[in-house]
This record gives C-alpha cells, sequence and structure tokens, in this order.
C-alpha cells in the first residue's frame, strides 16, 4: 500500500469506520486488529471477509452473539510455563477462562438446528481441554484463594493449621479470662508478625511472661506472645511455611499442565480473536442497517447510499453510479450543497467494502475492488512548506497521475481551484482526461461551467448535480445524474436581499453565451421538477392502484379460502354420515356372524367330545402297549442293598437318583433331579462306579467355578499412590498375579506424578516381569503420566 494511498484512506476518513468497529469487538486485541484493517485488493479475499460478516450477522440474529469477555493475551505466560516458569494465580485463571470460552463458543456454533456456514471450521478448530479448564478453577479460588481440594496434601495442612490457630486462640482466651486480664490494656486476641499476641499494658509488661513483638506507638502498650502459646504458635508458622511450599508445588504442577497444551491454547486464542473481529463487523452491520455488497468488474451502483459517519435519520439517502456507461463523473453544484459529501460517499462505501464490512446501502448493491482508492479532498495549504491551496492541491494531483492506472478510483474535489478560472477549468478537462486515459474512473466535483460543457459533448463523462432549493435556500442534498448544476448566485443573492439593480448590472457582464447556456439550465432544471412532480404524482397514483389491486385480491382470496372451508365442511359431514352408516352395518353384520358361530358351536359340541374321548383312549393303549415292552424285557441281575450316596437305577422307570437316606424298614428316600421319592430295596438296582464319577465331575465343576470367581475378582487396576517403594513393588506383584489368574490382557498401574521414584521403580519392574508383554505411559484423559498402561501376555 503506497502512502498516497494510506493518506487517501485518512482522507476519506476510513479509521473513523474502523474506530466505531473497534467499539463493538469485546477483546482489547479483537479491537486492535478492527483499528488496523486495511483495504484488500484481490476479489477473492474481499469476498471471503464479506460472506464472513454475513454469516456472523444471521448468527447473531438467531443465536445472539457469543460470550468472548473472558479471552485475555495469554501467549507470553505460556512462554514462561513452557520455560519451567511458575505461573500466578491470575495467570492462570486467564488461561482457564479463554478455555472455557473455547467450549461455549464450540457450543455456541453445535446447536442443534444450526446451518453451515463459511465460519464453521473457525469454530471447530477450537480445542476444548474441559479437564484442564476445571482443574485450574477448581484448585483456584481467586488471586488470592487456593482451594483446600487443590491437592490432598494442602488440605491436610490446612486442616492443622485451623486446629493450631484454634489451640492457640483457647490458651490466650483462658489467658484473657484469668486473672491476668488486669494486666491487659484491652480484652482481645491480635496478631503480630504472624504470631498470635495479647496486647498488655506498658507497666505490666513484666507480669506477663512472653516474648514482646510490638510496642504501641505511644508506648503505652506491648504486644507480647505468653510462653504458653510459644511452641504452637512456632508449629503454626511451620505448617503455614508448608502451606506456601505445597502452594507453589501446585502452582508449579498447574503451571506445567498448560505448558503442556500451550500450542492448543495458543491457537484458541487467536481464533476467538479472530471470531471477535468478524462479530464486531456483524454487530457494526447491524448498528449501520447495513447489507452486503455484490462484487462486480466493471464499475460501481449504490442504492440509496448513505455517508456511515452521518446521522442515519437525517442523512439523504442517494443513488449513485460510476463505471457503467461512463466512467468519470462531474459533480457541480453550490457550496454546501452536499458535492463532497457525495464523493467521499463513494469512496468510503468502497473502502469499507474491501475491508469486508457491510455499508449503508440497499440491497442488490454493487461494488468494484480497485486496487487504489485516491482522493484530493480539502483545503491542505502548507505554510512550512510555502504552499498555496493550488500548489498543494497540484502535488496532491501530480502524485495521483503517476500511481493512477486500470483498477484505480481518483476522487478530485474542486478541481483547479485556487487559480484563474478559465486556466483552471481547461486545467481541469485535461486532468480528467489525462486520468481517463490511464483506465482509472473519475469522480470531480466543479463549479466550472467549462466542466459541465465539457461533460456534457464528451462521450464516457457525465453530468451530475446536488439539488437546491432557491426558495428555502437550503440544499436537500439530493444527487441528480444526467443534470448538471447551476450556481444559483443570482437567485440566493436576490433572496438575501441584494438590491434588483445590483443583480441586473452584474447579469449585463456575463458573456453572453453564458448567460445563454444558464439559461438552458433553468429551463432544464424547471422541467426536471416538473417531471418529478409528475413522476411522484404517477408514483402516488400506481401506489394507490397497487392499493387497491391488493386489497381486492385479498378479498378475493379470503372469499376463496371460506369458500373452500364451506366445501371442505361439507365434505367432512357427507364423510361422517357415510362413516356412521358403514359403523352400524359392520355392527350387525358382526352380530349376524356371532349368532352363526353360536350355533355352529353348540351344533358341533357334543361330535367334538366324542372325538375327545377317542383321542384319550388310543393314547392310553399307546401307553399300555409302551409299558407292557419294558415288562416283557429280562429283569436286571441282583445288585448289593443301596446305601447312602450310592447313584441307583429305577427299574420300572429306567430313571437314575441318587440314594439320600435309607429309612429303618429298608426304604429309600431318593433325589431324582428336582423330584425326591421313596422305593423299596426291590425296585432299584446300584450303578457301581458313578459315585466316583459324579465326585470328579463334581470336583471339576467346582474347579472350574473357582475360576471363574477368581477372573472377576481381578480388578483392572491398582492404585499405589502414597507406598513406598519396597511396598509398592510388593502389592504390583500381587496385583499382578490376581490379573494372570483373572485371564485380564490389560490392567492399568496408578502411582501418581510426585517426585517420581514409585513410577520409576515400577516401570523397572515391569520391565523384568515375564508377566508383562509391553507398556506404556498413560494418554490425555487415562492420567497422562501419573500412570502405567500394561498389556499382559
Amino acid at each position: 500500500m503506497t502512502d498516497l494511498f494510506e493518506k487517501s484512506i485518512q482522507t476519506l476518513e476510513l479509521p473513523r469506520v474502523l474506530g466505531l468497529l473497534a467499539d463493538q469487538a469485546v477483546t482489547e486485541e479483537g479491537k486492535e486488529r478492527c483499528r488496523a484493517l486495511r483495504p484488500l485488493t484481490d476479489v477473492d479475499d474481499v469476498q471471503r471477509r464479506l460472506a464472513e460478516t454475513s454469516a456472523a450477522l444471521s448468527m447473531l440474529v438467531l443465536r445472539g452473539t457469543p460470550s468472548l469477555s473472558g479471552v485475555k493475551p495469554v501467549a507470553a505466560a505460556l512462554q514462561r510455563a513452557d520455560m519451567g516458569g511458575a505461573l500466578n494465580t491470575r495467570e492462570l485463571l486467564d488461561i482457564a477462562a479463554l478455555l472455557r470460552c473455547a467450549r461455549s463458543a464450540r457450543d455456541y456454533a453445535t446447536g442443534e438446528g444450526n446451518q453451515k456456514t463459511c465460519i464453521d471450521h473457525l469454530f471447530a478448530s477450537l480445542t476444548a481441554n474441559r479437564f484442564l479448564e476445571d482443574k485450574i478453577s477448581g484448585s483456584i479460588l481467586g488471586e488470592d484463594e487456593i482451594a483446600d481440594a487443590a491437592s490432598p496434601e494442602l488440605a491436610d495442612i490446612r486442616r492443622h493449621i485451623r486446629a493450631s490457630a484454634s489451640k492457640v486462640r483457647d490458651i490466650l482466651q483462658k489467658l484473657i479470662s484469668s486473672s491476668q486480664s488486669k494486666y491487659l490494656q484491652e480484652s482481645i486476641i491480635t496478631m503480630r508478625s504472624g504470631r498470635y499476641v495479647v496486647p498488655v499494658k506498658a507497666e505490666h509488661k513484666n507480669d506477663v511472661p512472653g516474648l514482646v513483638h510490638d510496642v504501641s506507638g505511644s508506648g503505652g502498650t506491648f504486644f507480647i506472645e505468653p510462653m504458653g502459646v510459644v511452641k504452637t504458635n512456632n508449629e503454626l508458622r511451620e505448617l503455614q511455611a508448608r502451606e506456601e511450599k505445597e502452594i507453589e508445588r501446585i502452582l508449579r504442577e498447574l503451571s506445567a499442565d498448560c505448558a503442556g497444551h500451550k500450542e492448543d491454547i495458543i491457537q484458541d486464542y487467536d481464533l476467538l480473536v479472530m471470531l471477535d473481529v468478524i462479530f464486531a463487523r456483524a454487530k457494526l452491520s447491524t448498528r449501520m442497517d447495513a447489507s452486503e455488497p455484490r462484487l462486480g468488474r466493471s464499475g460501481i451502483e449504490l442504492k440509496k447510499a448513505r455517508h456511515p459517519l452521518l446521522d442515519p435519520a437525517k442523512a439523504v439517502a442517494n443513488d449513485l453510479r460510476l463505471g457503467e456507461g461512463f466512467d468519470t463523473l462531474v459533480i457541480t453544484g453550490p457550496n454546501t450543497g452536499g458535492k463532497t459529501v457525495t464523493l467521499k460517499t463513494i469512496g468510503l462505501l468502497t473502502l469499507m467494502a474491501q475491508c469486508g464490512l457491510h455499508i449503508p446501502v440497499a440491497d442488490d448493491s454493487r461494488v468494484m475492488v480497485f486496487d487504489h482508492v485516491l482522493a484530493d479532498i480539502g483545503d491542505e495549504q502548507s505554510i512550512a512548506q510555502n504552499l498555496s491551496t493550488f500548489s498543494s492541491h497540484m502535488v496532491n494531483i501530480v502524485g495521483i497521475l503517476g500511481q493512477c492506472g486500470p483498477g484505480t478510483l481518483i476522487l478530485f474535489d474542486e478541481l483547479g481551484a485556487g487559480t484563474d478560472p478559465v486556466e483552471g477549468a481547461a486545467l481541469a478537462a485535461s486532468i480528467i482526461e489525462s486520468a481517463r486515459e490511464r483506465g482509472a474512473l473519475v469522480a470531480a466535483t466543479t463549479h466550472y461551467a467549462e466542466l459541465k460543457v465539457y461533460a456534457m459533448t464528451t462521450r464516457g463523462v457525465e453530468n451530475a448535480s446536488c439539488e437546491f432549493d432557491v426558495e428555502t435556500l437550503a440544499p436537500t442534498y439530493k444527487l441528480l445524474i444526467g443534470v448538471p448544476g447551476k450556481s444559483n448566485a443570482f437567485a440566493i443573492s436576490r433572496r438575501l436581499g441584494l438590491p434588483q439593480a445590483i443583480i441586473d448590472k452584474a447579469a449585463e457582464r456575463i458573456d453572453a453565451e453564458n448567460v445563454r447556456f444558464e439559461d438552458v439550465l433553468t429551463q432544464l432544471d424547471r422541467q426536471r421538477q416538473e417531471m418529478e412532480r409528475e413522476k411522484d404524482a404517477a408514483r402516488r397514483l400506481r401506489r394507490e392502484m397497487e392499493d387497491s389491486a391488493r386489497t381486492a385480491r385479498e378479498y378475493r382470496e379470503r372469499l376463496e379460502k371460506e369458500k373452500a372451508k364451506a366445501v371442505e365442511k361439507a365434505q367432512a359431514e357427507a364423510r361422517a354420515i357415510i362413516q356412521e352408516a358403514r359403523d352400524t352395518a359392520d355392527q350387525v353384520f358382526a352380530e349376524l356372524n356371532d349368532m352363526r358361530r353360536r350355533q355352529e358351536k353348540e351344533a358341533s359340541w357334543q361330535e367334538q367330545n366324542d372325538r375327545r374321548a377317542g383321542l384319550r383312549r388310543r393314547l392310553n393303549e399307546a401307553e399300555d402297549a409302551i409299558g407292557g415292552g419294558r415288562e416283557d424285557l429280562p429283569p436286571p441281575p441282583p445288585t448289593r442293598p443301596a446305601a447312602a450316596g450310592d447313584t441307583v437305577e429305577l427299574v420300572k422307570m429306567g430313571t437314575r437318583a441318587t440314594v439320600l437316606s435309607v429309612n429303618r424298614d429298608g426304604g429309600l428316600q431318593l433325589q431324582a433331579g428336582i423330584l425326591k421319592i421313596t422305593a423299596r430295596q426291590s425296585e432299584v438296582r446300584v450303578v457301581e462306579g458313578e459315585a466316583q464319577k459324579t465326585q470328579k465331575e463334581a470336583q471339576r465343576f467346582v474347579q472350574r467355578a473357582e475360576h471363574k470367581l477368581r477372573s472377576l475378582g481381578a480388578s483392572p487396576e491398582v492404585d499405589l499412590r502414597g507406598m513406598m517403594t519396597d511396598e509398592a513393588i510388593g502389592v504390583l506383584d500381587q496385583f499382578l498375579d490376581s490379573a494372570v489368574m483373572g485371564k485380564l490382557t490389560q490392567v492399568t498401574v496408578i502411582h501418581g506424578k510426585g517426585t517420581g521414584a514409585v513410577r520409576k521403580a515400577v516401570r523397572e519392574h515391569l520391565r523384568r516381569s515375564r508377566y508383562v508383554k509391553t507398556f506404556r505411559p498413560g494418554r490425555y484423559g487415562e492420567g497422562e503420566d501419573g500412570v502405567t498402561v500394561v498389556e499382559l501376555k
């Protein structure tokens, strides 16, 4: 970007718009990036930025703004942590807040019903580390407060501190309540140098044995630590020192955890700042009631364009065109008529669009992406360089002509002013022609009538004027393209009270050709105003016709809807009557079918009973035949009398059973499956070898059950934290034996981080163990280096 382009950016007041954009950002880094925005010159880059703004705007409307208030710079703190430094509580809380914002932003973009947008990849790239976020938040309650739950050691130390402090206060309270209270200045317990003391009157300082820690300013009070609490105070100070040391260890551990995720956290920060800038652009679009312009390659067409720095309620919206049909626009009209504002509006809206901002225009507006937007606007008289207004403008114009070419937008304000009007007008026309030859688009303001004629007679150059109401002596700020403007000097002077004689003498001094030209302009302006009135009347009439047509159309649609409702209601009633008739007929037919079935059932009942009786008879005969077959078999050989525990076979039934007991009369109590039966010795035969076989099967069943119980009882993990090295290795051996017997393939050994002694001993032992196939440190979410995951052979 050239210095002249940057100067034009300042002239067109883009930094003021970027200041408004920065006000919409939440993060400090986002505000800085908003102020540093500069126009892009690549069409694809501009289109991408505009699409990002539109996507954020749609999300803003549907879901509100994502929460980014906790995003603060953390790169320096993470760099220090990565070098082994310990972060303070404020820095760790900032990291936790950043992680919380990243998680919240991911949830914001992944809600139900969310549509795909071009910025989804930014949300998806965020790394939500809930584990680290909760660890920091759970350990640090505030900048000056570490939670007891930060570590078991800290909780234990603080429990002892509270106990010791309570003990000291109890001892001192007894002293205050004793006869020695008369030596005290006040019956209170206070602290000096971190030790509990009591205020003793100066004259009784030797009556209360103890250590003097302080003396009041007047010397009337000695703050003495009684000897009875010195030991407890010492213990309390030792505990407080241990507490500080443990807090430092906790902060170092949290800092190391943050350093381990340094890249992800820094990436989250950059993504959140980027999203902050994008949503700032969307919020500014809402504030300005702006819209996304289309990007074209052949000019500018802004519909109902407003200057973004003017009050929207007062700014006049104009239609601005340049580059389509003509490449140069010459704007004329009286001073304070809005010519300069029009120039700035064209330039500023173009720059805003190239920055990815929506612009305050109507839909279907179009802008072109320029390589340079160069402006010469305002009075730049330089006293330091001894340059007049004309010279200063000419220096800018020389620079502009030296840089312009295809893809350049040039804005000239009061081109050729500040010198002889004839020479200035000729010079202005020549400058415009030179810029056009280089392929640039030009918009210029002027008072010169020669430039009006030039625009009317030159192909590709168009006149435009800012309307002025002579009756009210006030500009309307409405731009009229295609119509050259009048200076209206005589009319304004007449309205302000200048005598007509003076005005007539002035008119006589004007060249006749100029008079005719002004008369033509006056006639054209009068005709234009009449055409505008007729156009307004036609527009009003057309609007009334459209309203009447819309009313008639709505009335017709309402009639059609009512007619359709009436037809639908009649059809529904007819369907209901038909359905009722069908239901009645179905009910009658069902009753007839029931009557017929009952008659048929009564007629065939007797026949069915006879068939069932015959079937039972044939089954009984078959059963008797089967029983008779067994009786024909030869009787089995006799065996010894059955005893308790024997397995026997019931001769007639062929079923085996176990003898539970033998009755006094020789009868047997048998267990056959789930049945308990009684039999005589003659009805059973002993099956030899079955008892031993049954016992072996039972033993095998018991062994299988024990093996399954061992498998079920084997734990997949063992916790060695808090143990000494030798004790931990013993417990580990027992655990590995149990895991191998339980047929486990993978187990977890929890040894914690601490000093690393137990971890080192455990891994050395696992390396030598015949049970271990491989082992590795835990991954993220498994406990990381605080656990070892073991794969068994």
